[in-house]
């Protein structure tokens, strides 16, 4: 599949500008990426790929997300492995929300964010910003690491961890801002806000969270830069690899088992 132009991601996946598809040496397009499945390199990380579900931003499963996987190159997916281990030694564990992430996605939250009336998830995700306004404030934007296949969202759990009850579109919308106790139960630990907070709380250093989430904050960013990983200031939960494969590249193959190697 053709390395494609992405045009409008989470803020925190704005890396550089997207180049143009490189041909190879025989004039076809750059093949697919070499994704692996992440629980075949550590099935100990858990996963909760929220794209693949209904608790979203736009309130629906995204495009794209054929099956609810983690797909990473195989040097993130090592490198993430890494992290785990010194995370166990710390009795918590890495929790992935979001690893590759097609064009195909990229492009459903470019036409969501055209279609003015749809603002079913706003009381959770957004709730004290003008969807209009998520482009200009830089909530979204272009393009997205993720479908280079070398970063990640992700929090940390306990150990054992606690089960999560399952989502509930009918539940009535918490700000993710609210205490952790108001908010959805998500199992992770406490980090301040919820996972796609679009909201200066989120800021990986914001003072407005308190003191128990700057901690976990600072443990999961810990673990994720001695692996080899690089956070984006404005969302807690994002890291890319930096030594990725990929690092000009933007693939639009589905996120499903098929497409790992």
């Amino acid at each position: 599949m053709a390395a494609l132009l992405a045009v409008a991601v989470l803020a925190g996946a704005c890396d550089r500008p997207a180049p143009e598809p490189e041909p190879t040496a025989t004039g076809a397009p750059t093949p697919a990426p070499d994704l692996v499945v992440l629980t075949d390199v550590d099935p100990r990380i858990r996963t909760d790929i929220r794209y693949a579900t209904a608790h979203t931003f736009v309130g629906r499963p995204v495009a794209g997300y054929d099956e609810p996987l983690c797909l990473l190159t195989r040097p993130a997916a090592e490198a993430l492995r890494r992290a785990q281990d010194a995370a166990l030694a710390r009795n918590r564990s890495l929790k992935v929300y979001d690893c590759y992430r097609p064009q195909s996605a990229v492009d459903d939250f470019v036409a969501w964010g055209r279609r003015p009336g749809e603002e079913q998830a706003k009381g959770e995700f957004y709730p004290r910003v003008a969807k209009s306004e998520l482009f200009d404030r830089g909530y979204l934007g272009a393009p997205t690491a993720h479908s280079r296949g070398s970063t990640v969202d992700l929090t940390l759990v306990d150990v054992p961890t606690p089960p999560q009850p399952a989502y509930d579109p009918g539940r009535p919308l918490v700000p993710c801002t609210a205490p952790r106790a108001q908010r959805f139960p998500d199992n992770s630990v406490d980090m301040g806000t919820g996972f796609d907070c679009f909201d200066p709380l989120a800021h990986t250093d914001s003072r407005g969270v308190d003191a128990t989430a700057r901690a976990n904050r600072h443990l999961l960013r810990s673990l994720m830069t001695d692996a080899g990983f690089v956070n984006y200031d404005r969302e807690w939960w994002h890291y890319r690899y930096r030594d990725e494969p990929y690092p000009d590249r933007y693939f639009d193959v589905p996120v499903a088992r098929s497409s790992a190697r």
